[in-house]
């Protein structure tokens, strides 16, 4: 605006039309010209300074065509590496076996699915007790097994903190169990008591008459699973939330739990698994929100029960699957009632199952809250299409299920043209998973209005060079990163956007680096 009633229009077509001939420009490049830029990344005058060679070392380890020697020398600088889920066994292997305790360290914290002989290896190759002792903990906490040489030479240990460690594998062999539950040092005794179902009678009885008083604790905790627990041995021992969730409760001590003013302790006793039928009712009458929320989740109630409870579940909440739901995923009969409750948490669950009736998948499928339909989505290989395409109207992925609803196998793949000019962009960018899909209408989608579109035909592989190009200089930045990984990028934009701080990251998982040039990348300093 120049003045009172005065415009002045600027034009932006010609502004257009000169980025998308700058586009075209750049794109079109020959073999020699290629070579000649792959070159001049490490040679020249502007030789890459070393915080960028560095910063090459500790990113290159995510493109996915990175050979598996190159990924074995990432390992010496790029622990992040070891966050990849997909990495080649090889890869693996090397990290189990490395020298540096850190990369070990961060194998087992990231949690690789490694065999009993790797885990094994990994833990027997510290030199010290307490991290010995850490990775036998990390092994445990995964449910990973050993070897059998494994096992017995982490029972024989000379420190007290790896025998410990090894008490707790399940699998552990019942006569380093026995030892272990026999131990000179009293916290390998109170440890080996977690095993408690699996040793003898006398070894038992030798513990709840140990000498040491949190011997006998752990003992008395592991024995009143099956014995009733009084008030008194429950103060005189200190217990505390575990012994209420999970002992078998005198009747008396019981009732003074459900009548107790903390109202702590009475969420702690509402998940007690063996309360008299008539105290779970006291509970389920409870002032306090949390504790008839806790009850309402109970596995004995009957349906009747269950509604009757005054139980609270916000909607929003995050959820977990409840434990007991989930040992009976494989239960037809079982996932029927629970897909049928009014219970929002039991239906959650039950969604979570892999596989499910027929019957039950229909009825979660159509299921009022969009969270049980996404569990549906993300977890059940039955999920129907329909479904699928709903949920994908408004969810995009998660951390923990990367790719669903549109990576399920059941996911509509066909007759995904009719909606190219869908006004909603999340069903309109699904044309191009159409097989009769055109590099055509690529084109016009990165061009589309909408970023997801634009960067949904941003990952496509018919996008031109040009396009491309043109990408990298979209408004959103989604979308300008997306284009930095395309295949199709000339060899000079490509150096480009290596040699650039805030642009590198995305650049090095571009998979048409020559191998040649990753080995380049991969080598240290000097």
């Amino acid at each position: 605006m120049t003045g009172w009633g005065e415009f002045r229009l600027v034009g932006v077509e010609r502004t257009r039309e000169r980025r998308e001939e700058a586009a075209r420009a750049e794109a079109r490049e020959t073999p020699e010209e290629r070579e000649a830029a792959w070159m001049s990344l490490f040679e020249g005058p502007m030789r890459p300074p070393e915080l960028l060679r560095a910063g090459w070392r500790e990113w290159l380890g995510f493109n996915r065509a990175v050979p598996g020697d190159v990924l074995v020398r990432l390992l010496d600088t790029a622990t992040d590496l070891l966050w990849r889920k997909d990495l080649p066994p090889g890869v693996v292997d090397a990290a189990v076996d490395h020298p540096d305790r850190n990369v070990r360290s961060q194998l087992a914290a990231r949690r690789h699915p490694l065999t009993a002989a790797q885990w094994t290896r990994l833990i027997l190759a510290e030199p010290g007790s307490a991290r010995r002792a850490l990775l036998a903990e990390d092994a445990v906490q995964t449910g990973a097994e050993l070897t059998a040489e494994g096992y017995e030479r982490l029972a024989g240990d000379a420190s007290a903190l790896v025998r410990a460690a090894a008490a707790r594998f399940p699998a552990l062999p019942g006569a380093l169990r026995a030892a272990l539950a026999a131990d000179p040092d009293a916290r390998v005794r109170a440890v080996a008591c977690t095993g408690w179902e699996l040793l003898a009678p006398s070894a038992r009885e030798a513990l709840l008459g140990d000498a040491d008083s949190g011997v006998r604790a752990a003992a008395l905790l592991r024995h009143h699973a099956t014995h009733p627990l009084t008030r008194s041995v429950f103060e005189e021992q200190g217990f505390g939330d575990e012994a209420m969730e999970t002992c078998r409760l005198e009747r008396r001590f019981a009732e003074y739990l459900c009548e107790h003013e903390d109202a702590a302790r009475r969420r702690s006793v509402a998940r007690n698994p063996h309360l008299d039928p008539d105290l779970v009712a006291v509970l389920a009458e409870d002032d306090d929100d949390n504790v008839r929320l806790q009850v309402s989740v109970r596995p004995e109630l009957t349906e009747e029960q269950r509604v009757a409870v005054r139980a609270n579940v916000d909607p929003d909440g995050i959820r977990h699957t409840l434990p007991w739901v989930h040992a009976l995923h494989d239960d037809p009969e079982a996932m029927r009632r629970c897909a049928a409750s009014s219970h929002l948490l039991l239906r959650s669950s039950a969604a979570r199952a892999r596989r499910l009736p027929p019957d039950v998948v229909e009825r979660l499928a159509r299921d009022e809250d969009p969270v049980v339909r996404l569990f549906l989505a993300e977890s059940c290989d039955d999920a129907p299409a329909s479904m699928l395409l709903e949920v994908w109207t408004w969810w995009n992925g998660s951390f923990s299920f990367p790719g669903r609803p549109r990576s399920h196998p059941n996911f509509p793949r066909r007759d995904l043209l009719r909606y190219a000019d869908d006004p909603h962009h999340r069903l309109r960018q699904l044309a191009l998973d159409d097989p009769d899909s055109t590099a055509v209408l690529v084109e016009r989608f990165s061009r589309d209005p909408h970023w997801e579109v634009r960067r949904r035909a941003a990952e496509d592989p018919r996008l031109s060079t040009a396009s491309a190009v043109r990408l990298l200089d979209d408004p959103h930045e989604a979308v300008r990163e997306t284009a930095v990984r395309h295949g199709r990028l000339p060899a000079r934009t490509l150096v480009r956007l290596l040699r650039d701080r805030r642009t590198f990251r995305d650049a090095l998982v571009n998979p048409t680096i020559p191998v040649a040039v990753m080995r380049r990348m991969a080598e240290p300093a000097g």
